[in-house]
């Protein structure tokens, strides 16, 4: 997906189009193919058909997210819609064939909720606008609501007959010209709502809020306007503008812990610069727009500015700060020759680099994928909660017609309020937040350690996961070799048989080589042959020396000719004319924090395994080294499958961890999967979780943010449950006043979202060795 610089039809989306220009429009223009990656990627599995991640505006709760999504799949050629009440963000599958992009964004702009791209550089200008007037309406309400209180004050104090009925109709007048200024402007986002929905039939969790408000306010001004009325005995304007007040203070608090985490996933995707400086045919660097880069091109990235493709500098060094991308938290020195990747931070010089990958082929527009893809899944739980949304809503208006009626012979006024006392605290925004809000801040927290969660639902999973197994080469142990022990002829030094080695080693790129491979002290290696699978062959060279050259192999101990005692080390033989000159043992690289993360499993109570296709003795060495009491070796794919499958059969969860080069079968027959992702292409891995990291802890720590995660979830959703189970028969006994279920409705939701934020916290440590 491009992910470089603001789409160019950001402003129509966003309601900004020039005033000559019509909406209509505005949104035809996305039609031109040329414009469709600015927010949408092909699908290489379904030809024909578009993924694309916008935003919508308006929305408020899960009711609005199965409106949107209604919406879109009446339209013909869409495929499929996604729509998080969390992020509120989408991702919609559609065929070029069939529609084009502005007929589906019509679709949602007709429900009322208009589409933008989730790329767009000028979101972050609209979430800020979006707050300053969710901010003005929440000390517009403030204001009045403190005024409405000093009016209303002396009736609630004063004895009979202190209160003179002029002086009393005269503050109920004050009030009522107080409040309006609340239901024109700062309750117009609820009747907005509410408006729409009725024109299109149907229920959204704004519309028994609008009529709690109108019904409170029509009430009151009866009882002002016809004091001897049957409304007359009371008003309630400070019933009114309280629980208004308190309604916008939880939603204005919702809006700030929603835009702190969609900030921090917009800050990722809209992290690449617009411009950069590109070498032209005469040399001169002159500055262009990024999505002008291909690959080839020649840059110059100065300090302080972010790296705008992937590429390998050409001249000059810096430091690095890829801590978003990879979870490394140090900078990284970068040199000539060295690989730079799009999306992290030059930090200290200015590097001349040239282009190798640009837009959808970087490995930032693939992290930037996967997180969309999972900002807009819907875990289990969430969706429950959104199938119970609607249904709950007419059961809410259900149940205030119910409760107006049996207190109407009573008192008609204080019928009116206890229907509304039911509209406003039966509103079911925690239950709906209570899922996902908990998901997405741990999701975002995962990901500032280095691991992408692609699909929300893993979490749930691997939280009751009680079995990990790992494959071997590339997860607990590194890509690469490191030299143990080093054998020698009498009469040759360590170091000597060191730098012959890595004179020959330095022609090839084999494991073992590049472990050989250090700088040689004074060998030069000449005519370097090397025989595929077998070693090399050359003639070495003492740089400065009249000494003749010598004839050398480096390899097996069969293509080195010489006799080994049979051993299950991996080693590697130097020989001359005259025969052995030394053999060097090698060892697997088995990660830093291996043992720890085993141990950290362990201690939590899963059960740890090791497969591997590797020689069983090896495997062995391996799972002693960390700490694995059941390994097995020599297994093909299909083996690993069967050896799963079998677990499964006895009743576990089964967590695979694997490079996702060659486990493929068994990661995707796993109930959860992790795949480290350095060792494969991010937009080819089909891993629930993808390590951008080299930190093997990550998986222990994925497992106790899970862990907490469930715990959060259920937290949320037992409070929501209390909250409606004990309010509800309140309200309905009318011993709840309007006032008190405002603030009730707005604590409940504020503490959903605020509990869920615990899980941003810094996740859980491990204890090392």
């Amino acid at each position: 997906m491009q992910v470089a610089g603001p789409s160019p039809f950001s402003l129509p989306l966003a309601g900004r189009s020039d005033a000559g220009a019509s909406k209509a429009e505005s949104l035809a223009l996305l039609d031109d193919p040329q414009e469709w990656s600015a927010f949408s990627r092909p699908l290489p599995e379904q030809p024909a058909c578009w993924e694309s991640s916008v935003v919508f505006e308006g929305m408020h709760c899960a009711a609005c997210a199965l409106t949107i999504e209604d919406a879109l799949r009446r339209v013909s050629g869409v495929l499929s819609a996604e729509v998080s009440a969390a992020s509120h963000r989408g991702r919609i599958v559609w065929s070029d064939q069939s529609i084009k992009p502005s007929g589906w964004m019509q679709a949602a702009a007709q429900a009322g909720y208009p589409a933008v791209p989730a790329n767009d550089a000028f979101s972050n200008d609209r979430r800020r606008a979006e707050t300053r007037k969710a901010l003005w309406r929440l000390g517009v309400a403030g204001m009045c609501m403190m005024q409405v209180m000093m009016y209303a004050w002396p009736a609630y104090v004063a004895e009979p007959g202190d209160l003179a009925p002029d002086m009393a109709q005269l503050l109920r007048w004050a009030s009522w010209l107080l409040s309006l200024p609340v239901l024109l402007f700062s309750c117009a986002p609820f009747f907005g709502n509410a408006l729409r929905d009725l024109r299109q039939r149907r229920v959204s969790m704004d519309l028994p809020v609008a009529l709690g408000m109108v019904i409170t306010f029509v009430v009151s001004a009866l009882g002002t306007f016809e004091p001897t009325g049957i409304f007359g005995a009371e008003v309630y304007f400070d019933s009114f503008t309280m629980f208004v007040f308190f309604l916008l203070t939880g939603r204005w608090l919702e809006l700030r812990l929603r835009d702190r985490t969609a900030g921090a996933l917009e800050a990722l995707m809209n992290r690449l610069p617009d411009s950069v400086e590109r070498r032209a045919s005469n040399g001169v660097f002159e500055r262009v727009a990024v999505r002008r880069l291909n690959a080839g091109d020649v840059i110059r990235v100065l300090p302080g500015e972010v790296f705008p493709a992937d590429g390998r500098i050409l001249e000059g060094a810096t430091l690095a700060d890829e801590a978003l991308l990879t979870g490394e938290s140090r900078p990284l020195s970068r040199g000539v020759g060295e690989a730079v990747i799009a999306g992290s931070h030059n930090l200290s010089a200015a590097v001349v680099l040239r282009v190798e990958h640009t837009g959808a082929q970087t490995r930032f527009a693939q992290i930037v994928a996967l997180m969309e893809t999972a900002s807009t899944s819907k875990p289990q739980l969430a969706q429950l909660a959104d199938r119970i949304a609607k249904p709950f809503l007419m059961f809410v208006l259900l149940a205030a017609g119910g409760a107006a009626s049996w207190w109407w012979s009573h008192d008609p006024g204080h019928a009116l309020m206890v229907a509304v006392a039911v509209l406003i605290v039966t509103c079911p925004c925690a239950l709906s937040l209570a899922t996902p809000a908990a998901m997405l801040a741990s999701a975002g927290a995962l990901a500032r350690r280095g691991v992408l969660v692609r699909r929300l639902q893993a979490l749930e999973t691997l939280a009751t996961a009680d079995t990990v197994v790992f494959d071997k080469t590339g997860t607990l142990t590194r890509d690469a070799f490191v030299l143990d022990k080093v054998h020698t002829r009498e009469g040759l030094t360590r170091d000597d048989a060191l730098a012959m080695a890595a004179a020959l080693a330095q022609h090839s790129l084999h494991p073992v080589s590049r472990a050989l491979a250090a700088q040689p002290a004074g060998w030069l290696a000449q005519a370097v042959h090397e025989s595929a699978g077998q070693g090399l062959s050359g003639r070495l060279a003492w740089v400065g020396s009249g000494r003749a050259a010598i004839s050398a192999r480096l390899g097996s101990a069969q293509f080195c000719g010489v006799a080994l005692p049979l051993t299950d080390a991996l080693h590697a033989c130097l020989s001359d004319e005259q025969g052995w000159l030394a053999t060097f043992e090698l060892r697997e690289d088995l990660r830093a924090d291996a043992r720890s993360t085993v141990a950290a499993l362990l201690a939590q109570g899963v059960q740890v395994h090791l497969l591997s296709g590797d020689v069983p003795e090896s495997v062995a060495r391996v799972a002693q080294q960390a700490g694995i009491q059941q390994a097995k070796g020599g297994c093909t794919p299909q083996d690993k499958l069967v050896f799963l499958r079998g677990l499964q059969t006895l009743g576990r969860k089964v967590v695979m961890v694997g490079d996702g080069l060659n486990d493929g079968p068994v990661l995707a027959g796993a109930h959860v999967s992790f795949a480290f992702g350095q060792a494969v292409p991010l937009a080819q891995a089909q891993a629930d979780f993808v390590v951008l990291s080299e930190r093997l802890g990550s998986v222990a720590q994925a497992f106790l943010q899970a862990r907490r995660t469930l715990k959060i979830v259920r937290q949320n959703l037992c409070w929501a449950a209390l909250y409606n189970a004990v309010c509800v028969p309140l309200a309905v006994l009318g011993w709840l006043p309007a006032w008190l279920a405002g603030l009730g409705m707005a604590l409940s939701s504020l503490l959903v979202v605020l509990n869920a934020l615990r899980l941003s916290a810094a996740l859980p440590t491990l204890e090392k060795d």
